[in-house]
Order: structure tokens, then sequence, then C-alpha cells
């Protein structure tokens, strides 16, 4: 059986309140939205909250899948959106960086130190998530949704509620600091 006929019956039956198929849809995207949750906490815990809040959000809207496109996606969404809420919330804990350097100035920095050492570092996904989760919340975020959601910095700056350069300046902060977080967690094991 093909993987979008066993979600169109599982969502059949997730529609007609199905408990069995709730579970089968828990269970077959658990692992990739408990992924995508912890890619924007700073722990496991607060990830499992965002995760199980997503869950519950997803199986009392499902009549709102529209059923073009990804049913996966369209889950991912929803934990995408939720982790945006939870940053909103604590913004006022987490204000944003703005530096007097302009976007332009840092991506040109960053640009430069990437072209004179090409990493030559192989970085295991784990390692990666374990120094996302170590940048502040404001980074964290908007790396997420830059590097793995495909947002554009006027994406985020409508998403966060800022200006398109501060998104571009905690972009290239982010990818400074999880570069530092690496090499110095990771660097020597990985030559």
């Amino acid at each position: 059986m093909s993987e979008d006929k066993q979600f169109k019956q599982l969502i059949d039956g997730c529609l007609q309140g199905d408990r069995r198929s709730q579970q089968a849809v828990y269970k077959l995207l658990y692992g990739k939205m408990k992924a995508v949750c912890l890619r924007y906490t700073r722990d496991s815990d607060l990830a499992m909250d965002v995760l199980q809040e997503g869950f519950i959000k997803v199986f009392q809207n499902m009549e709102r899948y529209s059923g073009s496109g990804s049913f996966e996606g369209w889950v991912r969404r929803i934990m995408v959106n939720l982790s945006i809420d939870r940053f909103r919330k604590s913004k006022n804990d987490f204000i944003l960086m703005n530096d007097a350097m302009s976007a332009e100035e840092w991506e040109d920095e960053i640009e430069e130190e990437e072209l004179a050492e090409q990493d030559q570092y192989d970085f295991k996904p784990h390692q990666i998530i374990e120094a996302m989760q170590q940048l502040s919340p404001a980074y964290r975020t908007v790396f997420n949704l830059y590097v793995f959601e495909n947002y554009t910095h006027q994406d985020i700056a409508d998403a966060l509620g800022v200006s398109v350069g501060t998104s571009k300046s905690n972009f290239a902060k982010a990818k400074r600091n999880m570069k530092k977080i690496l090499l110095k967690n990771y660097g020597n094991a990985n030559e």
C-alpha cells in the first residue's frame, strides 16, 4: 500500500474519531515531528510539550487538511507554527539582537570566512542539533526558519514581528555561533 493511500485511510479514520487511526498517525510521524520540535527548543522536555500540543491540534483540526499537498507537510507546518508561537510568547525574555553592524556587513563577513576556510568537517546530525540547542532562542528560531523551513527573511520578519535586517543579522550570527560551537565541541574529532 502506498504511503499516500495509507495516510488517506488513516485520515478518514481520524475524521471518524477512530483512536487506532490517531495512534497510527502519531506513531508514523512521531520521530520526524519530534526532530522538528527539538530544532526549535533548548531541551527535550519543551520539545515534547510542543509535540504533544501539536498532535492535539492536528487531531482537533483534521477536517482542515484539504488533501492537496503532503499530509506530513501539513502536520510539520502545525509543529513549526506552534514553535513560532512559543517563541513569540517568550520574545520579551529573549530580545532579538540587532547590533550596530548591518545585516549586509554580517553577510559579507560570514561569506568571506566561508570562502577563506572551506569547511573540511563532516558533522553528524545529532551534533548539529546539539549545537543548535546551544544557540539563543532568537538565533535558533531564525536559523531554523531560514535553513529548514525555507522561509525568506521577509517571511521570518513577518512571522516574528521583527525587521528584515534583524532577521538577516540574527541568521548571520547564528551561523557564526553554530560554527564556533561545532568546532569547539566536535572539530578535533572530525579532522
